[in-house]
């Protein structure tokens, strides 16, 4: 039973895993598998990361032993500046207790080098450009660099024994990749995936910490992130590419198992949503207005950034 619980808790809020049935085999043949999820560690952590943190919170409470990745090395290939101590310290803060490994600290060993080339003599220009398209600054003109950075990202799995590889769903034709090359490092994993947040400025934009408003950050204080939220794309009674629903069913219920709505009785009074389903549903028939899901998305918001913002600092 408890196998069973630990799959539909794993499966909660994903995109995607590849595949349900290997991941069910694994929860029934290994007592603490490893779960491993890579970061850039460029600038601060902001909504993106927290949608993957919380789901690697679940695989810790399904009994996982959590390897993060801070990649350094990718970092650089994707022309950004690693901060290596601020993310160790932003991530300790969010509850998880993982195992962190630095990528410099194994990626220039010979056996490392040697299954990275190798994974160059079998994949495509083409196809290792691909794998990038959503990661990426400028694709268009791919340096051989960013061409690299996938066949790494493939290495990193079997280097650190992962039986799990998390990521956003913009991770997947990398790890698709890898699992078609997995006879050729003689390393197999499963992939799940997390559904991507919509940029704060509505669907058809990017949410990137250079366009204003598109994001919640970690450094943001109380009041701008208020303010952001305030202004947040959220169309009365529109569930589709909704950002503060998205961020209500991957970031908060998870962590709280519920949420509280506060408001005067002329316009409904206070609510308790025990429940995600519970609260789009009174979204999607219109018994709740926007502006009251902003207000508590934003106090949610705020109570779990707190500590992580203060780790960041230090």
């Amino acid at each position: 039973m408890k196998q069973k619980e630990n799959l539909e808790l794993i499966k909660r809020n994903t995109e995607e895993v590849i595949s349900e049935h290997a991941l069910s085999s694994l929860l029934k043949k290994k007592k603490s598998p490893v779960a491993y999820c890579g970061y850039e560690i460029s600038g601060p952590v902001h909504l993106g990361h927290l949608v993957t943190i919380t789901k690697l919170l679940d695989l810790q409470e399904a009994g996982f032993k959590i390897k993060i990745l801070l990649a350094d090395v990718h970092t650089l290939l994707n022309k950004k500046n690693p901060e290596v101590k601020k993310w160790e310290n932003s991530l300790k803060a969010t509850g998880i207790k993982a195992e962190f490994v630095l990528g410099s600290s194994f990626q220039f060993k010979e056996k490392y080098q040697f299954d990275v080339m190798s994974l160059a003599q079998e994949i495509t220009i083409s196809r290792g450009v691909k794998s990038m398209q959503m990661l990426a600054r400028n694709i268009e003109n791919a340096t051989i660099s960013q061409i690299w950075y996938p066949l790494m990202q493939i290495a990193d799995i079997k280097h650190l024994k992962a039986d799990v590889a998390l990521g956003g769903i913009d991770q997947r034709k990398i790890h698709v990749l890898g699992k078609d090359m997995s006879k050729k490092l003689n390393h197999d994993f499963i992939a799940v995936h997390t559904p991507l947040i919509t940029s704060l400025k509505g669907p058809g934009q990017k949410m990137s910490s250079s366009i204003p408003g598109s994001l919640v950050s970690i450094t943001n204080s109380d009041t701008e992130i208020k303010n952001i939220i305030s202004k947040s794309y959220c169309p009365q009674g529109e569930i589709k590419d909704n950002p503060l629903l998205q961020i209500a069913r991957l970031i908060i219920f998870p962590k709280f198992k519920k949420l509280e709505i506060y408001r005067q009785e002329k316009f409904g009074g206070n609510v308790v949503y025990m429940s995600y389903e519970e609260l789009e549903n009174d979204f999607t028939n219109e018994k709740l207005h926007p502006a009251d899901l902003k207000q508590s998305v934003a106090f949610y918001l705020e109570e779990i950034i707190a500590p992580i913002r203060e780790s960041f600092k230090s």
